[in-house]
Order: C-alpha cells, then sequence, then structure tokens
C-alpha cells in the first residue's frame, strides 16, 4: 500500500537532530533524504514526490543564497511548503530570498516552535464554508493545536535526549537574548521624510523615542521580564527612532529589538507587513537584504499619539 504521507527533504550539512527518522515519524512525515548542502541543488533538481523542505541555514554564503532562491522557486512552482532554520547571521540573507506565501522562517527555533513549523506544513485543511466556521468554537481548534504541538515538542525533546532547560540542536548561533537589545541601525541611502510638528506643539525626537525604549527595558531590572512582552509595540517605536535618524532597520536588528525570541518576532514583523502598518524595503546595493520601515501612515500615527501623550509621560 502506498505511503500517503507527506514527503519530507532535509538540506542541512549536520544533522542537527539526533534522531531524524524519529523527528519525521512524530510529525507524521515520509523523511526522503538528508542531504549535505553542497549536495542539496542537485538534489532539488531531480526531486519528486517532495511536500516540505526543512533547510538549516546557519551561516551566510553565496552557496547559500543560489539554494535559497532555488528551493524558493520550487515551492512557488510546485506549491510545496519550506520550513528555513537560520542563525542569527543568516536570517537577513534568508528572509531577503523568501518568495513563497508557504515558507516559514525560524530563528534560533526551540522545540515548540520547529513543532509548530512541522505540523503547519504538513497539514492540509480542506476549504470550509464561511458557516462551517462560525459554527466550530475557535477555543477549541486553538486547544487542540496547541495540545499537537505540545505533543510533538516532548517527542523532539525526548529524541533529542537533552533536558528542557538546554537549547535545542538546532538552535543556531547564540541566543537573540545575549545580543546587544539596542537599535542597530545604518544611514539611510535617500532621505525617507521627516515629520512636521505644529509651529504649537514641540518637535518628535529620535532621543526621545529611545529614552522610552530605555525605560521599558529597566522594567525588567525591577519584575520579571516576560511580564512585560510586547514585541509589536517595541518594534514599532524602534522602527520610529530609526525613520527619525533617517536610518535602516534591518530584519535581523529589528528581532534584536523586539526583545523576544528571533522566531517569535519573525510572525510579528509578517503580521505588521501584512496588515500594512511596515513595509518592506530592499537594500538597492545588497540584494541578500531586506530593510523594514514604517509605513507613512503609521509614522504619522505614531507621531500624533506620541505628541498627545507626552502631556501624560511629563507631567
Amino acid at each position: 500500500m502506498k505511503d500517503q504521507r507527506p514527503g519530507l527533504l532535509i538540506l542541512a550539512n549536520d544533522i542537527f537532530l539526533d534522531d531524524v527518522t524519529g523527528l519525521a515519524e512524530a510529525a507524521d512525515f515520509r523523511l526522503l533524504d538528508i542531504v549535505p548542502i553542497e549536495q542539496a541543488s542537485a538534489r532539488l533538481d531531480m526531486q519528486v514526490g517532495c511536500d516540505v523542505i526543512l533547510l538549516f541555514c546557519p551561516h551566510p554564503s553565496a552557496e547559500l543564497e543560489r539554494l535559497l532562491v532555488q528551493a524558493e522557486t520550487l515551492a512557488v512552482q510546485n506549491d510545496l511548503s519550506v520550513i528555513l532554520i537560520s542563525g542569527i547571521d543568516s536570517l537577513d540573507l534568508a528572509y531577503a530570498c523568501m518568495r513563497s506565501d508557504r515558507t516559514q522562517l525560524l530563528c534560533s527555533p526551540d522545540h515548540a516552535d520547529i513543532a509548530a513549523a512541522l505540523l503547519t506544513a504538513g497539514r492540509t485543511t480542506p476549504q470550509r464554508t464561511v458557516h462551517e466556521v462560525n459554527q466550530e468554537s475557535e477555543g477549541v481548534r486553538l486547544q487542540q493545536l496547541s495540545e499537537e504541538v505540545s505533543r510533538l515538542a516532548r517527542t523532539l525533546e525526548a529524541l533529542t535526549s537533552r533536558p528542557r532547560h538546554a537549547p535545542p540542536s538546532f538552535a543556531l548561533g547564540s541566543r537573540i537574548s545575549d545580543r546587544d537589545s539596542d537599535y542597530i541601525g545604518m544611514p539611510a541611502l535617500t532621505p525617507m521624510g521627516s515629520h512636521q510638528a505644529p509651529a504649537d506643539q514641540p518637535s518628535l525626537s529620535a532621543t526621545q523615542v529611545r529614552d522610552m525604549l530605555r525605560a521599558r527595558r529597566l522594567r525588567e531590572d525591577f519584575l520579571p521580564g516576560d511580564l512585560f512582552a510586547d514585541p509589536a509595540w517595541d518594534m514599532l517605536l524602534d522602527l520610529l527612532a530609526a525613520r527619525l535618524e533617517q536610518e535602516r532597520v534591518s530584519v535581523s536588528s529589528l528581532c534584536i529589538a523586539s526583545a523576544v525570541p528571533p522566531t517569535t518576532a519573525l510572525r510579528w514583523i509578517r503580521t505588521l507587513t501584512e496588515q500594512g502598518f511596515v513595509q518592506r524595503q530592499a537594500d538597492p546595493q545588497d540584494g541578500r537584504r531586506i530593510f523594514i520601515a514604517l509605513a507613512d501612515d503609521t509614522f504619522e500615527a505614531l507621531s500624533r499619539w506620541f505628541t498627545a501623550s507626552r502631556r501624560f509621560l511629563c507631567g
């Protein structure tokens, strides 16, 4: 009887999990092959029956860039799912090469991150009517997905034989929390516009915005930091300061500024982009980098909020 499970192809120079066969089984995949990066391009050219590509991107290189473009082209042409696992050093390159809506980018993921990505990639949900969707309890569906992710995450932990507090073997590079969380910007190549405050109101400065960000970080010296995770707001404030300073912000820098795990930050960047709050901007001098910037409407809204709230903040 033909195996109907989705086919999983792993492209990696090293086996980042101690038991990739067990990984495929736990996620209900049919493991097709584990291919080193230097052989991956030829393997993709001859690929048949692949449903999901799991590509580890530990270090940026010209070879990796070509492979990413090839995998994304294949994904678009054949409606495949791709999971890219990068470190912080290869994050900008991986993000810039993404083309398919079905591609998931994880940066130094934990077990739950990779479990959720595999479940999303391997699950095909039939189209349902609006009436059917409305009848189904959203809470029940979310609870079922959460339980499934937790189950697979526990399985992955058991496969790697690592204690829960240890970093997973596929977490490439240092943790993003070990990096400087202050903004890392680059001068803008062209003017990005400036906000002109009304004559009766003081102008908004990047220093004021950054002081607010520093004050938010200071809370962690007195109370547990996980009480205050608000990555969308932190990223918007960081981008506001960058625009006032006429600087551009890379994806990796914005992830650092978010003060949350990078895979969580990437989800928020995607959400903010899809909803039009921020925009992708290609680097005309380096096709391997994408900058993130505030949309004009978002910039104006944040500027007005800052001005309106200043009397409450400053007393």
